[in-house]
């Protein structure tokens, strides 16, 4: 029996779109300014160190880091210091108002029904906790944070190794069998099912084409990912 489930943002929750044409140019037109600004802030000197460590540099200057962080967004990378310094970025924006969380509407209401029914809601996604946690308290639908009883990113691990899905499953302290992991991408269903969790894959815009995407089963939404749930008892 499933207890918890643990979804990804990116294409399951939320556009795709929001993320790659407003999120991240959002944040690719305002980083370098950013870091200037605020290099002197401890919280962002940790990132501009972490930057450093990342490239092999331990006392990387300022200018540098930037090309660095402005390259990685262009590359979208998926690396610890560029999310967290976006988080920051972004946290300003939603307080704005310059933009809200997009939210799948079907996520919204199964999220909430989940939630009632008692099962324990959690996000693991490439972005830090601190983004999740603003997309989801200023999302287009209200508040959604009290919906989850817990977040993880990449700090943990690749999303894409079987590691971090263990770790997952021993904070969440439940055998991996009972937990349900929801993405777009082959190749994470790949890595949690490799660690023993349950996934179903999330095909808002037609299947995946690949061979990976044939070793899972896909629902167009998470109306059909609760009639699958539910038809497994």
């Amino acid at each position: 029996m499933i207890k918890a489930i643990v979804t990804d943002i990116e294409g399951t929750t939320s556009s795709i779109d929001f993320v790659h044409k407003v999120l991240f140019p959002y944040a690719r037109e305002r980083i370098a300014d950013f870091v200037r600004q605020r290099a002197g802030e401890p919280a962002v000197q940790e990132q501009i160190e972490a930057v450093g460590r990342e490239v092999g540099d331990d006392h990387i200057p300022l200018e540098e880091a930037i090309h660095y962080l402005v390259e990685w967004i262009d590359e979208d990378r998926k690396i610890t210091p560029l999310k967290a310094l976006q988080g920051m970025l972004w946290e300003e924006g939603y307080r704005n108002g310059d933009f809200t969380g997009h939210m799948y509407p079907d996520a919204v209401e199964w999220l909430r029904r989940w939630h009632a029914q008692g099962l324990r809601l959690y996000v693991y996604s490439s972005g830090s906790v601190q983004a999740q946690e603003l997309l989801f308290r200023h999302s287009d639908a209200g508040d959604l944070t009290p919906l989850f009883a817990g977040h993880f990113d990449t700090t943990i691990g690749a999303k894409r190794e079987a590691d971090a899905y263990r770790v997952i499953a021993e904070a969440l302290e439940l055998p991996p069998a009972e937990i349900l992991f929801l993405s777009d991408m082959p190749a994470e269903l790949d890595a949690a099912r490799a660690a023993g969790m349950q996934v179903l894959g999330l095909a808002r815009h037609g299947e995946p084409m690949s061979t990976q995407a044939a070793a899972h089963r896909w629902c167009r939404d998470f109306a059909e990912v609760a009639q699958v749930m539910r038809a497994a008892g």
